[in-house]
């Protein structure tokens, strides 16, 4: 018998992605067509709407006008079901039952690849919800309506969707743009101190590494930012927003590689959140990984003493702790192998060697983490004695 020689057919293709991040207020005011107009087109859609539990407790008529907002404009879109509402926070992305309620009524309701699928909540709520929109139909046009300073600035207008499993934060997930994104400044309003400053964290975190002037404004502007009456939040959910979309269209938007310059402080992050059992809320644990990473900088020599103590000055002036007991013992320092896992191939940590620019390290020493992690507490307590 002729041996078949081997052979291979190679196709190379590419496919632009696109997308708006709106901002507004008071979206599902009748008088408002942002998303009547977004939506609407040769045929009438169909959407379907999910609701973070924690937005709708703090909007009790928020589903009445989303329903009042679809009838004035039966022309635009169909509202294909009530909204449907569902628990916010990490416990959407622990649980998969949500999960599988939104696949189910994208088959009940016959919601196709010509449908929306909206989801108006906080940043795990949409990671859900993106993921949902993206795996059934091999992907439903999905639109993100994020209702916290951190959604708003970071996570949701990003190309990221995904699910915690097998004990890992976002294990299961998609890299897939959103049709659009929409910030609605009125749903801030009504957030807890906590959460209102959780989002600022990952602003400092692309400004530490990708801008030296928005540090020095975040520096100038800690107190007014942390006012709700100040129009210094929409500037700085606005500034970041941008920085964050001109990174994901920068050089690698679906992280191929194992760079990740926006993790910034977020291998330490993401072990604190599971090792306080999502105690310690994203924000918060990425404002510690920060202040970790800079230390660290430190000790290694490549940013001077005055540069961490700004840095350390800021984020304390902003409210967040700096130590927690999660850092102690060695638990921690095995974030590092999970997040090498995560990133698939090389440990590639970003630190800084200035404020303004970061650099990439492909170790981290688990003696100078410790000596990191010892000083935090210093500043900690030092700070509390103040």
């Amino acid at each position: 018998m002729k041996k078949i020689p081997n052979q291979s057919i190679e196709q190379v293709f590419s496919v632009p992605f696109s997308y708006r991040v709106y901002f507004t207020e008071d979206l599902f005011s009748v008088s408002n067509r942002l998303f009547a107009d977004l939506v609407q087109g040769d045929k009438v859609p169909k959407v379907y709407v999910v609701v973070d539990e924690g937005v709708a407790q703090h909007h009790p008529s928020l589903i009445g006008a989303i329903e009042t907002y679809a009838a004035a404009h039966a022309e635009a879109f169909t509202l294909c079901a009530t909204p449907l509402v569902v628990p916010g926070g990490e416990r959407i992305k622990n649980e998969q039952e949500y999960l599988q309620q939104v696949l189910k009524a994208t088959h009940e309701f016959g919601i196709d690849r010509h449908s929306y699928i909206v989801g108006l909540g906080g940043g795990a709520m949409l990671d859900m919800v993106g993921f949902a929109a993206t795996i059934a139909h091999r992907g439903i046009r999905h639109i993100r309506i994020p209702t916290t300073v951190l959604s708003q600035n970071d996570s949701g207008v990003g190309v990221k969707n995904g699910i915690n499993a097998y004990g890992k934060k976002n294990y299961l997930g998609t890299f897939a743009p959103p049709f659009a994104v929409i910030n609605d400044a009125r749903f801030l309003q009504t957030l807890e101190e906590r959460d209102w400053r959780s989002g600022i964290s990952e602003a400092l975190k692309v400004a530490l590494i990708k801008d030296a002037s928005f540090f020095v404004w975040i520096e100038q502007q800690a107190l007014e930012l942390m006012d709700k009456g100040d129009p210094s939040m929409q500037e700085l959910i606005f500034r970041c927003a941008q920085m964050h979309m001109d990174h994901i269209a920068s050089g690698d938007p679906f992280e191929s590689g194992s760079s990740r310059p926006l993790d910034f402080g977020h291998w330490a992050a993401h072990k604190l959140e599971h090792l306080s059992a999502y105690r310690i809320r994203h924000g918060e644990a990425v404002a510690i990984g920060i202040a970790l990473d800079t230390t660290y900088s430190f000790l290694s020599g490549m940013i001077s003493e005055n540069e961490l103590k700004r840095v350390i000055d800021v984020i304390i002036k902003l409210g967040f702790d700096l130590y927690v007991p999660e850092l102690s013992g060695d638990s921690l320092i095995k974030g590092l192998e999970e997040f090498r896992e995560h990133l698939g191939g090389e440990l590639t940590i970003m630190l800084l060697d200035k404020i303004g620019h970061g650099i990439e390290v492909h170790h981290m020493d688990p003696g100078l983490i410790r000596m990191a992690i010892e000083k935090l507490n210093q500043f900690q307590l030092a700070n509390s004695k103040a």
